[in-house]
């Protein structure tokens, strides 16, 4: 340690919002550049290659081939497969001196496809795995976490190829198999999740979660076995209802009720149920404005119809409205529905897809604004909402019979207690960390960029696919989280930057040619030992040091070092034992 490039610091980062940012910056195994960057130190870097090398190994066992693509690509590709612009701001594009379009992947679909394209051309090529580790780019809005949400991270990416459907369940599940012995093997607790395949596209999708406070993920899951991210989850609608012989909807005064409480307030206080029942927030219908940023820049208005006891969750949107950009409508596209279609529109705060001079949302309105209502509201259903007119709503308007959406999305918020859509029973929700995503992509890639092969009957036909990727950064980071006391970190044994931590304290010469002796010993096992051989520091802040790096085996040499004694100490338990330097041998056969 003496002249290792390595320097510990006393005090916490001022930007770490996560322990792991703390600790990894303070042990010294990385080293911020800027907002969501981050160089890489020699312990760092000797951990990073720990989790590639079991990646890399599971990778081999599952019959993949490592490749090395640049992160530096061209336009190209990913214009003729739409990504160029259906990513947005998260992408990093640039140009070159002559002007050429360039940018840094944030994945590599499009060039693995080629490179297959340039080299296949027949089924019995097939099937075909293929990975690489290399760094990505996403230009986040907000990097957080350190390592955790970084505008630049380390990523494994793996691809399978197969000229059928069912090859490509095989390959998904060689993959998704492998995955499950990495996570092992790097002591990551996870949870197979279904997931929303997002930009990626494809059909099936699923998210290997960490379960974890610091998580940005919510997920659900049940007793019975069903677990999803929220962005996956599908409501259980119920059954439509028979509204023959219903009461005709009534509109009714209700002064100064512009939120959902104030509503519920008014009508038990001014309209009660003929039932006697209360009337509750589950009673009304919601009708949320939002605006939809299309990829051309264009601004579509749409409005969403959820039970007034629940919120609308933006992340759940903004995979139902993909690609496009969701925002909440500003008084500027308000103030483009006072009128619409030559007649009074719609009432910021008494918004509803029914008014007095007939429908305003839906199928049937002339509006042209989409209408789309959470599955709960089904056929039978009635409901109080608004009525269009400032100060009045209308009561017991029957989807259905008043109203006719354009259309079902999953919009709103997901609670603990709703009904699993397979049936195993109610959800409870979770905060994870996606450590790992696998898809199955189909022919999305392949047909954009005319990946073919022959099959047996000699007849092209488009190659199938599945994309596989690990976050290895993040996968570190988590690790991080997950190994740490109040003085640092502590590594397991499968990733720590060293296997043995040995500490000379002291003054006296047989302590430093004790500790040589025993660094030598232990590498002769086969072990890697970081050997702190400065004179001129403390054992205080020696033995400070090893607990932040938290290498989790540590030999102490000390005053014992004359008779042949030192001293063993486990960094996770605590535990110190002496043992003679004779027997140290036969402890790290």
């Amino acid at each position: 340690m003496s002249n290792y490039f390595l320097r510990t610091l006393r005090e916490d980062p001022s930007d770490a919002e996560v322990t792991s940012h703390r600790l990894l910056v303070r042990a010294g195994y990385i080293r911020r550049q800027a907002p969501g960057i981050f160089a890489w130190l020699p312990l760092g870097l000797k951990v990073k290659a720990k989790i590639e090398t079991i990646i890399r190994e599971e990778m081999a066992a599952a019959g993949a081939f490592e490749v090395h693509f640049p992160a530096l690509l061209p336009r190209e590709p990913y214009e003729v497969t739409g990504r160029w612009d259906e990513y947005g701001d998260g992408l990093f594009r640039l140009q070159d001196r002559k002007g050429s379009d360039l940018l840094l992947a944030p994945t590599h679909e499009e060039v693995f496809t080629l490179l297959v394209k340039d080299l296949y051309n027949s089924y019995k090529d097939l099937p075909l795995s293929i990975f690489q580790i290399q760094d990505k780019y996403r230009d986040e809005a907000r990097s957080r976490g350190g390592l955790l949400r970084g505008r630049e991270f380390t990523m494994k990416d793996a691809y399978s190829f197969d000229h059928t459907d069912a090859g490509l369940d095989v390959s998904y599940q060689a993959q998704r198999d492998a995955y499950e012995r990495i996570f092992t093997r790097l002591g990551l607790e996870y949870v197979v999740v279904q997931a929303d395949a997002g930009a990626m596209g494809g059909s099936k999708s699923e998210e290997f979660l960490h379960p974890t406070a610091v998580g940005e993920d919510t997920f659900v899951r049940s007793d019975g076995g069903y677990a999803a991210n929220v962005e996956a989850f599908r409501t259980l609608a119920p059954a439509a209802i028979d509204f023959t012989g219903f009461p005709a909807a009534e509109v009714h005064d209700t002064p100064d009720t512009p939120t959902i409480q104030t509503l519920v307030d008014s009508a038990n206080a001014n309209h009660p149920r003929p039932d006697g029942r209360e009337w509750t927030a589950a009673d009304t219908l919601k009708n949320v404005v939002l605006a939809l940023v299309q990829l051309d820049g264009s601004r579509e208005i749409v409005v969403i119809g959820v039970p007034g006891d629940r919120d609308v969750d933006l992340k759940r949107v903004e995979v139902a409205f993909a690609p496009a950009e969701v925002e909440a409508a500003n008084d500027g596209d308000f103030a483009k529905l006072d009128k619409i279609a030559g007649r009074p529109g719609l009432v910021k705060g008494y918004i509803g897809p029914w008014s007095a001079t007939g429908a305003m949302l839906g199928e049937e309105s002339a509006t042209g604004i989409r209408f789309l209502v959470d599955p709960r509201v089904v056929d039978g259903t009635e409901w109080i909402t608004g009525a269009n007119e400032a100060g009045r709503h209308v009561f017991g308007l029957v989807a259905g019979r008043d109203f006719v959406a354009d259309g079902v999305v999953e919009a709103a918020e997901v609670r603990a207690g709703d009904p699993a859509p397979d049936g195993s029973g109610p959800v409870e929700l979770a905060r994870g960390m996606e450590i790992g995503h696998v898809f199955q992509l189909g022919r999305k890639y392949a047909e954009a960029l005319g990946l073919k092969v022959l099959d047996e009957n000699g007849k092209l036909v488009t190659v199938t696919m599945g994309s596989y990727g690990i976050g290895v950064t993040r996968a570190l980071a988590v690790i991080a989280e997950l190994n740490n006391d109040a003085k640092g970190l502590i590594w397991p044994e499968a990733v720590a930057p060293f296997d043995v931590h040995v500490i000379a304290t002291g003054r006296d010469e047989i302590v430093f040619e004790t500790s040589e002796a025993v660094t030598a010993l232990v590498e002769a096992s086969g072990r890697d030992v970081l050997y702190d051989d400065r004179r001129k520091v403390s054992p205080g802040v020696k033995f400070g040091d090893a607990e932040l790096i938290g290498i989790p085996t540590i030999v102490i040499v000390g005053r014992g070092a004359a008779d042949g004694i030192v001293e063993l100490w486990d960094r996770r338990s605590g535990e110190r034992t002496q043992v003679a330097v004779s027997e140290l041998a036969a402890h790290f056969a």
